[in-house]
């Protein structure tokens, strides 16, 4: 782990500054609209667009890097982004929110996918899954700091928004001069959705669901706490704590994920998630209750997220391991566009109880159709596949890389 922390540190210190970037700018959107008086309507739209954004740019951003290579691109989209969060200050307009979140989306998913190429490029294949492990944990650290960084101005005002502004621009020097040559880019073709779906409908089912619980969680959170009335310090800590919880998770998860029956784990997380949940819904938690549940909601769906992977590819072939993942990717997509939408419909309607509500009735969903597939399906002798973290921030390389490490753990198993 110190031989790839001594080789990748220069990129990883870039990616750390990208995700301070970004985690900043999500939740300093949903306390600025609130001052702006955006209704929860118009916050979840602004919030929708961006992974709108992140899907286009994770299927047409190969295709530029192809065109006109890794640096420039970086540069073209980095550019953009540091425009944008100074924009939103400049523009309090939700529907002109709406248009720089499509914007900062497509650039955030084309500037992962460069900095993951390389450092993919700058690991072995013996070191390759540490390379993972670190850049799952610097994403994590680096958003979770971001939300300590909320409390050294004032929302109402410009620094907030500077502040990621600077530390985006900051991270390409790192990242820029670390690396020798751009690496070589090759983007693998999605499998059909057809033969996902027929290789593991709960992978598939499962992906959309989760897309719809993280992006609520990820793009939902701070408009619900501006709605209850949390003060940022208040507010950055409960974010803070879904993260930290997705983070403290993902080992023992997948751990046990490669010890046991996958479908039995995604049932029984889905379901300790499903009421973990529900109880904001119907009790008046302390906030420090409130923390904890926001940590056991992150405790779940960010590992979940890499057990699908993991549960997929134990009904692949290893030489379509690599290409199931782009479907999944694009699956989870789809489900993360919505998900900031129907949460806030749900928060128009029931308050903000409506914010928790969602992520229960998606995991209860979760768990009963796991439920419904293991009578449907034997259960496999053991699994062929192991688990690799990765965040469901990741792009298509990180998220293909991880697969192809699966693939090296079937080829091994066999």
């Amino acid at each position: 782990m110190l031989f790839v922390l001594r080789n990748t540190w220069a990129l990883l210190l870039g990616l750390g500054l990208l995700m301070l970037g970004n985690g900043m700018q999500g939740t300093l959107l949903g306390i600025r609209g609130a001052l702006e008086d955006f209704t929860t309507g118009q916050m979840s739209i602004v919030m929708s667009c961006y992974f709108v954004g992140f899907l286009f740019g994770s299927r047409l951003a190969p295709d530029m890097i192809r065109r006109v290579g890794h640096v420039r691109v970086f540069a073209a989209l980095g550019s953009m982004i540091s425009a944008v969060l100074v924009m939103y200050a400049a523009a309090p307009d939700w529907m002109v929110w709406a248009a720089l979140r499509v914007l900062i989306g497509f650039s955030f998913s084309g500037v992962y996918i460069t900095a993951e190429s390389w450092l993919n490029n700058a690991s072995t294949n013996e070191t390759r899954g540490q390379a993972l492990s670190l850049y799952l944990i610097v994403q994590m650290i680096g958003i979770i700091a971001a939300q300590m960084l909320l409390n050294v101005g004032d929302p109402s005002g410009y620094i907030l928004f500077v502040i990621p502004s600077v530390l985006v621009s900051l991270a390409f020097t790192p990242i820029l001069l670390s690396v020798s040559q751009a690496p070589a880019f090759e983007s693998t073709k999605p499998l059909s959705f057809k033969r996902l779906y027929i290789a593991s409908p709960l992978g598939c089912v499962g992906m959309f669901l989760l897309g719809g619980i993280f992006s609520a969680q990820f793009g939902m959170a701070s408009v619900w706490g501006t709605q209850v009335g949390l003060s940022v310090r208040d507010l950055s800590i409960f974010v803070s704590g879904i993260y930290i919880g997705g983070l403290v998770a993902q080992y023992p998860i997948g751990w046990m994920s490669d010890r046991m029956d996958r479908r039995t784990l995604i049932l029984w997380l889905s379901v300790v998630g499903g009421v973990a949940l529900t109880l904001p819904v119907f009790l008046d938690l302390p906030f420090w209750g409130l923390v904890a549940i926001g940590a056991v909601g992150g405790a779940i769906s960010n590992p979940l997220y890499s057990l699908l992977l993991a549960y997929v590819n134990d009904y692949l072939d290893t030489t379509d391991m690599a290409a199931a993942s782009a479907g999944l990717l694009f699956i989870n997509g789809l489900g993360a566009i919505s998900g900031p939408i129907i949460t806030g419909w749900m928060m128009d309607t029931i308050g903000s109880a409506g914010f928790f509500l969602f992520m229960s009735v998606l995991f209860s969903a979760l768990a009963t159709y796991a439920a419904w597939r293991m009578t449907r399906r034997r259960i496999r002798p053991e699994a062929t596949s192991g688990f690799t973290p990765v965040s469901p921030t990741a792009s298509v390389v990180a998220v293909e890389t991880a697969a192809l490490i699966d693939a090296e753990d079937a080829r091994v198993k066999n």
